[in-house]
């Protein structure tokens, strides 16, 4: 696998061995001295050494925050921007999968705007009150997930609103992303899976989205056709470079396809990770083919191209037909990379699902879902995948 340079939508250095560019791709920016945004399992396994060792030789002075949950919350962005500030750092470079990556955007935006975090947040007309004076930032993704290294966007649950909130501008998109599969081999194959399924579930989603964008539909379509291919290779056999590559596409096209917007899978997954603490690429897998048939009927033929993307002759069949295979590809896919099929399998409880379906309502993914959704729709989806 050849290194390759994208500038789609920003720079990206991508292939085997291109964390070996990280000195080269600071110099363009000439920073003081940076901060490591991770988390602690990412030091714990030795990753954060290939950024430490790279900086040192180079001489770029550095400090480290890694007090990222999983499931961020804005203390994880206040106490990194702190160390941000009391370290006299000008420059950001966010190491992990999602929550890293996410937490290192909004250190960089706290670094310079003031105002509570809540107040950014997209549904309240956060959009409009970022500046582009952030510190610059490079992302370096060690999963197959979010794709936030190409994102504009970053999720974390804000405690004023009891729930997550995305903060959204196209100030935060990193300025680059160096994007090595080797960095992925040590991910062990549940999470491979479930970060996987997050990237599958992105594209899908937003390839049913109501929005139009032809563009994404275009890269969402090829990323499911791209997950589908090499989702299985890359948990089976995490040492399969070419299938670890090939996620990390995927998972950055579902990001870029997801300027379209996504749906009802993702405000019933977010709840999940506020209130039961679930890994949001679990709760989009566990969902997914329960949703899908939700709007079954909504998105026949978008379902239908779904289902070819998975390899599935539809010529034979029925527009109805063509979307059942699409949900039943999905459903299989998950069963075969070990995802649970219920959420009660995952530590779910019944009695939570009034207090998860009013909060899928607050968010704002289901309002381009091709269904309309109410709150009964949200106890109902809830109940069918626990």
């Amino acid at each position: 696998m050849s290194p390759s340079v994208f500038s789609f939508p920003n720079k990206i250095i991508f292939g085997v061995g291109t964390i070996n560019t990280l000195a080269e791709q600071l110099s363009a920016f000439s920073p003081h001295k940076v901060l490591l945004v991770t988390d602690k399992g990412i030091r714990q396994v030795g990753l954060a050494n290939e950024v430490t060792q790279r900086l040192e030789a180079a001489r770029i002075d550095h400090a480290i925050y890694d007090g990222v949950h999983g499931n961020p919350v804005e203390e994880d962005v206040f106490d990194g921007a702190a160390v941000f500030q009391k370290e006299g750092c000008d420059f950001v470079i966010g190491m992990g999968g999602g929550s890293p990556l996410d937490v290192a955007k909004l250190i960089c935006l706290k670094a310079t705007h003031p105002l509570p975090l809540a107040e950014y947040e997209v549904l309240n007309g956060g959009l409009e009150k970022i500046s582009s004076d952030l510190p610059s930032m490079l992302a370096i993704p060690t999963a197959a997930g979010t794709g936030s290294e190409v994102g504009r966007g970053a999720v974390v649950t804000i405690k004023s609103l009891g729930r997550k909130a995305l903060v959204f501008s196209p100030h935060l998109l990193p300025k680059t992303a160096i994007v090595d599969p080797e960095l992925t081999v040590g991910l062990p194959k549940t999470l491979t899976a479930a970060t996987g399924m997050d990237a599958l579930t992105h594209n899908l989603e937003s390839y049913l989205s109501t929005v139009y964008h032809p563009m994404c539909d275009a890269i969402a379509l090829a990323g499911v056709k791209t997950g589908a291919q090499n989702l299985r290779r890359a948990v089976e056999n995490g040492s399969d470079l070419e299938a670890r590559g090939a996620m990390m596409m995927a998972a950055m096209m579902g990001a870029i396809a997801f300027q379209k917007e996504l749906g009802v899978t993702h405000s019933l997954a977010h709840p999940l990770s506020t209130i039961a603490d679930l890994h949001h690429g679990l709760a989009n897998a566990i969902l997914l083919p329960y949703t899908m048939a939700f709007n079954k009927n909504a998105a026949t033929d978008q379902l239908k191209d779904i289902a070819g993307a998975f390899g599935v002759n539809t010529h034979p069949l029925s527009p109805e037909e063509a979307a059942q295979a699409a949900i039943d590809q999905v459903a299989q896919l998950c069963k075969d990379i070990g995802i649970p099929s219920h959420l009660r399998e995952v530590d779910v409880k019944a009695e939570m699902i009034p207090r998860l379906a009013r909060q899928a309502m607050a968010d704002g993914c289901h309002l381009t879902n091709p269904r309309p959704c109410t709150e009964g729709d949200m106890i109902d989806l809830y109940q069918q995948a626990f």
